[in-house]
């Protein structure tokens, strides 16, 4: 008679990076079909540490399997009760096919380009060490410019995030606003904190910014820094001054690509002052190794409306100036 000894073992799986909540499912739906897959394993769920008990063929496979899900949750943002089936059967989920997603929103919609001119703007970033993307309001230039930089420290090509506007409209106003600089300056910086919310989960998100693997400050903090290993953004470049913009510029370091977005419509600086943006792009425009796209009314995303307003406001301007030019005749 011959026995077969199988020597039991626990072994603790770390959920880093992935919110456990998600990991688990509603009500724990996804837990219950990974339990039901390996019914010889003892396995225990708290927080982000799953503790399996078992033999240690069994354990070692569960955790190659939890690696699977936790790889797919971290890159799509999603881990429905049917993807937890597919992956554990070893076949491939229809998100696992989609082509051209640059990440996936915390709801698990992929975010791609929209329009010509965002897809250019894709192509151009990945030729490009700096880029600049000007157009109108609602046209996706700064949240694909932090898909794309989302996208690159995912995938690991970068170590940190770097986000900055000009804090224009605050002027000397900020000595009386209420709070510290902080609270001062963030009603400024929302637009890229919705942005990012909408693409890392809070928790996640909370620990990259503790961490400074992502940093969000205005263009006065950038100033004798070098930023190195980084995707740095700079938004509503057209609100910095010709002296702003050219700080901010040659703080790019090593292995750092630089996205500077704008729209020169929506300029806020003194009416004498010349926007450091339409200046920069002036300069630079044969410089080798420097992108610029375009982007237009065609490009505009949001609602159907913001399209309508924005040729609204364009018409009123060209019969504006049609009517003082005659007036001048």
């Amino acid at each position: 008679m011959h026995y077969i000894y199988q020597f039991m073992i626990e072994k603790h799986i770390i959920l880093d990076n992935v919110d456990p909540v998600m990991f688990y499912g509603a009500k724990n739906a996804n837990m219950q079909i990974v339990k039901s897959l390996f019914p010889k394993l003892r396995i225990v769920a708290r927080g982000q540490i799953l503790k399996v008990m078992g033999d240690e063929e069994s354990a070692e496979d569960f955790s190659l399997q939890m690696e699977k899900l936790r790889h797919h949750l971290l890159k799509y943002n999603s881990l429905t009760e049917e993807e937890v089936l597919q992956l554990l059967r070893g076949e491939q989920t229809a998100r696992i096919n989609a082509t051209d997603v640059l990440v996936y929103s915390v709801t698990g919609r992929p975010i791609q380009a929209r329009s010509k001119n965002q897809q250019k703007l894709i192509d151009s970033f990945n030729r490009h060490d700096m880029l600049f993307a000007v157009g109108p309001a609602g046209s996706g230039k700064t949240y694909l410019s932090i898909a794309l930089a989302v996208n690159a420290l995912k995938n690991k090509q970068v170590r940190k995030i770097i986000l900055s506007r000009p804090a224009v409209e605050a002027g000397e106003k900020l000595g009386f606003l209420p709070g510290d600089m902080k609270e001062k300056i963030d009603p400024y910086l929302q637009p890229l904190y919705d942005a990012l919310e909408d693409m890392i989960p809070s928790q996640k998100l909370q620990e990259m910014m503790e961490q400074k693997v992502i940093q969000i400050a205005p263009l006065a903090f950038m100033r004798g820094r070098t930023l190195n290993d980084a995707i740095v953004i700079l938004d509503e470049a057209q609100n910095t001054t010709t002296a702003q913009i050219k700080m901010f510029l040659t703080r790019m370091g090593a292995n750092t690509k630089m996205i500077i977005t704008g729209d020169t419509s929506q300029i806020d600086l003194p009416a004498q002052t010349r926007s450091g943006l339409i200046d920069a792009m002036d300069i630079l425009n044969n410089v080798k190794g420097i992108g610029f796209v375009h982007m237009g009314k065609e490009d505009i995303v949001r609602h159907k409306l913001v399209t309508r307003i924005v040729e609204a406001y364009d018409h009123r301007d060209k019969t504006t100036l049609k009517t003082n030019l005659k007036t001048n005749e």
